[in-house]
């Protein structure tokens, strides 16, 4: 090794020792009479010390050459700073050198390397390899490694057993775009890169693997935003003999450890709720639960009492922001613009103030007497100094245009705090959505999840009325993890393919490898797959998962760093035999 030890292990022990450090430069301070340079690795920095008429000459002269980010080694006596930095695990001791050498010089970084840096995402995107020596990038990298191995190890303390499964495989018609590869000794043919690995972690069922994970890249070709990429990873996992019981239990027991391990955080048992509670309550099927403003729905209290606007609406539902009477005229005019942006989609928002007396203001005060407005409150129960705020209109609009004023408020009002985690599973979802557009039933989650044994014989006569065999594990309002119990027997799984429009022979060409696996004994089993980055994020406390991933890409899918995708030879495009003509 070119060095004795690195520049985040030396402490007040190891003073007198001869040691050698390498690493880049952060900083450098030339007081004349004395040098001082803040040598960085990935394990910390120390600072290094030259003295005029003390220190080796060569090596002063050369220590002031020295710029931003040069590669240097350098060797001296540990001694104890007279000055110490709290700051920094070194800040106790230097390196009085004795000799140094410049191992590469740099150019001046585009961008500060440090803590707080002057460089924009496009301009750290673009240099990555830079960015990833700032120390806040390089510990979310760290903490993704802590919990690829204690995820591994809980696993296997379980019995599961980690299988690659391949990276070109068919292309499906259900889910998200695929990207597709050609082949080269199969002309006109292609691969597809799998957005899951779900037919073969069935396949490895059937093959009697029981117990089955992998920590695997996925692929989708859709529109991308802080919390997805095109290419990303899944903590993938699979069980033979299995109920939706035994896996609850086992992956929040994962779920549980890594929490411990990685974060020292004990979390209490998850508590569970359907899909219909979670749509009902907070017009999500994955709640931020780390606060309350429950919905409370208000068509029996506020229509037929002439305000056209509650009396033409299909659901009048609203949200109580406990103590936040105190909201001006300026901030409920905000909250109105949010409501009405195309994203939210409300027409408008009502809202009603319950005073200090006990009774109520509101903005619709023409329309209802001081007695309909206190029922209005008693619909909420609420307390003097409480907002009242209200929608109306179709009610899954509305449902969702009050989901996203919740968590504005939730913001708002400090209950988002990234360092408190609530959890939650949320069960029993629809197994089927309709489609108006292709006038017909699409999966909500995919075409292999059970129907819910007790709704079997509604397939039949109720299909939009089957729930689902499903679970997805949220936490604090980001669902992480999602899976089901699959269908195992041939007759059923051609019965769903049915009822998403598959002809027989589609279903055949399509899946066929997977119904005649059913046919040699395929045991009863299910699953769940989390997302690794997205969970990453989560324990990190950020929003976005870029920093989650070594070289990530930008909201147009680019790399920016390797200008990828990008065109190829046209001699490439022959062999495969592709024809690519650009229309304008």
């Amino acid at each position: 090794m070119l060095r004795s030890h690195t520049c985040g292990e030396l402490r007040l022990e190891n003073v007198g020792q001869e040691v050698t450090l390498t690493g880049w430069v952060q900083k450098s301070r030339d007081k004349g009479g004395m040098l001082w340079v803040d040598l960085r690795d990935r394990y910390g920095i120390t600072q290094l010390s030259l003295e005029e008429g003390v220190s080796d000459p060569q090596a002063l002269t050369l220590a002031r050459t020295l710029g931003r980010e040069f590669v240097i080694k350098a060797t001296g006596t540990v001694i104890e700073r007279v000055s110490k930095n709290d700051k920094i695990a070194t800040g106790d001791i230097e390196i009085k050198v004795t000799t140094l050498e410049i191992l590469n010089p740099a150019k001046l970084p585009p961008f500060l390397i440090e803590d707080e840096t002057d460089g924009g995402d496009d301009l750290r995107m673009k240099y990555r390899y830079l960015d990833l020596r700032r120390s806040p990038v390089r510990k979310s990298l760290e903490l993704r490694h802590r919990m690829a191995q204690q995820t591994r190890s809980y696993l296997d303390g379980q019995g599961f057993i980690e299988v690659e499964t391949p990276v070109l495989i068919k292309s499906t018609p259900e889910g998200a775009r695929d990207f597709v590869v050609p082949s080269r000794m199969n002309p006109g043919e292609f691969y597809a890169l799998p957005q899951s690995p779900q037919t073969f972690k069935q396949l490895l069922m059937v093959s009697g693997f029981d117990k089955y994970f992998q920590i695997v890249k996925c692929f989708r070709d859709e529109d991308l935003r802080a919390d997805r990429q095109p290419e990303f990873t899944q903590i993938d996992c699979e069980l033979s003999f299995v109920t939706q019981e035994d896996i609850l239990n086992t992956f929040e027991g994962l779920v549980k450890h890594l929490f411990r391990t990685v974060k020292g955080i004990e979390l209490a048992d998850f508590p569970r709720m359907t899909y219909a509670d979670a749509m009902r309550l907070y017009g999500s099927d994955k709640p931020d639960t780390r606060f309350g403003m429950q919905f409370v729905e208000l068509n029996e209290v506020v229509k037929n009492k002439g305000f056209k606007v509650f009396d033409d609406a299909e659901l009048v539902v609203g949200i109580n922001a406990s103590g936040s009477a105190h909201f001006t005229r300026k901030q409920l005019d905000e909250l109105t613009d949010f409501v009405k942006r195309p994203q939210v989609g409300a027409t408008g928002l009502v809202y009603a103030r319950v005073q200090e007396d006990g009774s109520v203001k509101s903005s619709v005060d023409k329309f209802y007497s001081p007695e309909d407005l206190q029922q209005l409150a008693q619909a909420f129960n609420a307390q003097p100094s409480d907002l009242l705020l209200v929608l109306a209109g179709g009610a899954d609009r509305t449902r969702k245009a009050l989901n996203e004023l919740r968590l504005e408020m939730g913001t708002r009002l400090g209950m988002r705090d990234k360092d408190t985690f609530s959890t939650l599973w949320v069960l029993d979802f629809p197994l089927l959505e309709w489609d108006e557009e292709s006038n017909r039933y699409h999966a909500m989650h995919h075409p292999f999840t059970s129907p819910k044994p007790e709704d079997m014989d509604l397939i039949d006569t109720n299909p939009g009325a089957v729930r689902a065999n499903a679970y997805d594990m949220v936490i604090n309002g980001v669902e992480v993890g999602g899976g089901s119990i699959r269908i195992h027997d041939r007759a059923v799984q051609s019965r769903m393919f049915d009822l998403l429009g598959f002809t027989t022979e589609e279903a055949q060409a399509q899946f066929g490898f997977l119904l005649d696996a059913f046919e040699y004994g395929a045991p009863p089993h299910g699953g769940i797959a989390f997302g690794f980055d997205r969970l990453c994020s989560l324990f990190g406390g950020a929003d976005s998962i870029r920093d989650f991933i070594a070289f990530p890409k930008n909201n147009s899918g680019r790399d920016v760093m390797i200008d990828a995708p990008s065109s190829i030879a046209q001699a490439q495009l022959d062999e495969l035999q592709i024809d690519v003509r650009l229309k304008k």
